[in-house]
């Protein structure tokens, strides 16, 4: 007769706790993976590298002029690009480590968080206005912008939400309702804002999760086209957004006024030629692109860098949101694929309006080029989200 002997039991609740996570198999989401890193993970990881450093050599390059012009230092905004890049890196380090599902038990307190920094703007002595749009907030000498952070939280929110309910994916009070709510109450502060590319990008972000999730097409459809009423009578009642629409539509009419960015811009790209004028060669950060250093820096690459230049940053969001979507598809549990698919959404919508609006294919909406705009809160809140995306791909299957 043979005997087994009895594994020992856990003594404190601490070691309980832990033993029990390790027979039901949780413990290993709440942890990186001991194996080696995937392809996909060294891609994004060098994609998102690339492109910030690139950013700050723009931002040099674009700001160095019209910074002394006003009385400051050319390296004024370089710097602080700089140290928010490293505030970035700090922060990409953090959520890369911390275990992506541990979000997931503060996540509604994130979000009420957020959507309360998003009134802030709206206060007179409070709200910095620029370029038309009251969607900063002033902090001593630096500003941040609170739409940014409400970005990833919204990401969070939605991902854990319909994780939690995939069993109700056909329910709408469920499962769409409340990501409809919460994709409203973002857009709808952006609005107030007048910064329409981030309600955009908000709408875009929850349509991604709802489509990726499996939800009715139907639902999606119908979200897309209310989506895009609301957006027609937004630009036919709101002047900021209309006087944007009339510069899209008739730029030739409207370049020496409303379509003046757009113009510059446009001269600054076809200036670029194939190989470009050489990085600080450069003219429209002279005086004749406002905001070149930040709406419209995809503008200096393709002047200084040429067509080479900007295919490749094209190309590189493009690889980004595709690895994205290989995490997303190859993730371990769900909360994590919506979590991938979220951010990848997001970068992508984000890119294409900006790119869009700086190449004249899509009206200006003032919204910044992940990694590479001048501006604090959105490098270090891409950043951010950008450990997250590294943290799910490390933990793929």
């Amino acid at each position: 007769m043979t005997t087994t002997q009895a594994l020992p039991r856990p003594r404190s609740m601490s070691e309980r706790r832990i033993h029990t996570l390790q027979k039901s198999g949780t413990a290993a989401k709440r942890k990186l993976s001991q194996n080696a890193p995937t392809t996909t993970y060294y891609g994004i990881l060098i994609i998102v590298t690339f492109l910030t450093l690139l950013g700050i050599v723009m931002v040099l390059s674009s700001s160095a002029v019209t910074s002394f012009q006003v009385g400051n230092s050319p390296w004024s905004l370089f710097r602080r690009q700089l140290l928010w890049a490293v505030f970035g890196s700090i922060a990409m380090a953090f959520t890369y480590r911390t275990p992506y599902n541990d979000y997931r038990r503060s996540v509604k307190w994130l979000l009420g968080g957020a959507f309360l920094l998003n009134l802030l703007p709206l206060f007179p002595g409070i709200g910095k206005e620029v370029n038309g749009a009251r969607a900063w907030v002033n902090a001593g000498d630096f500003s941040f912008q609170p739409s940014e952070l409400s970005k990833i939280v919204v990401v969070l929110f939605c991902a854990d939400l319909i994780a939690r309910r995939h069993r109700y994916l056909n329910v709408f009070k469920k499962t769409l309702m409340p990501c409809l709510l919460v994709m409203s109450v973002g857009a709808g502060l952006s609005g107030l804002q007048s910064d329409f590319g981030s309600a955009l990008v908000f709408v875009g972000i929850v349509l991604m999760i709802c489509f990726f999730a499996g939800m009715p097409r139907k639902w999606v459809g119908s979200i897309t086209a209310v989506s895009a009423i609301v957006g027609l009578l937004i630009f036919a009642t709101q002047e900021v957004a209309r006087n944007r629409l009339t510069a899209f539509l008739n730029p030739s009419e409207t370049k020496g006024r409303l379509g003046y960015q757009v113009h510059q811009s446009l001269l600054g790209i076809a200036n670029g030629g194939t190989t470009g004028a050489g990085i600080g060669q450069g003219s429209t950060k002279w005086g004749y692109l406002p905001l070149a250093h930040s709406d419209f820096i995809f503008t200096v690459v393709a002047e200084e860098l040429g067509a080479i230049g900007s295919i490749t940053v094209i190309g590189l969001f493009m690889f980004l949101v595709i690895l994205g979507m290989r995490v997303a598809l190859g993730a371990r549990e769900m909360f994590g694929s919506l979590l991938a698919a979220g951010i990848a959404g997001w970068f992508a919508f984000q890119s294409i309006i900006n790119i869009g609006g700086a190449t004249g294919s899509l009206p200006l909406t003032g919204l910044t080029l992940p990694f590479m705009s001048s501006g604090g809160s959105s490098l270090m809140v891409s950043m951010a989200a950008a450990g997250v995306l590294l943290n799910v791909a490390r933990n793929m299957k």
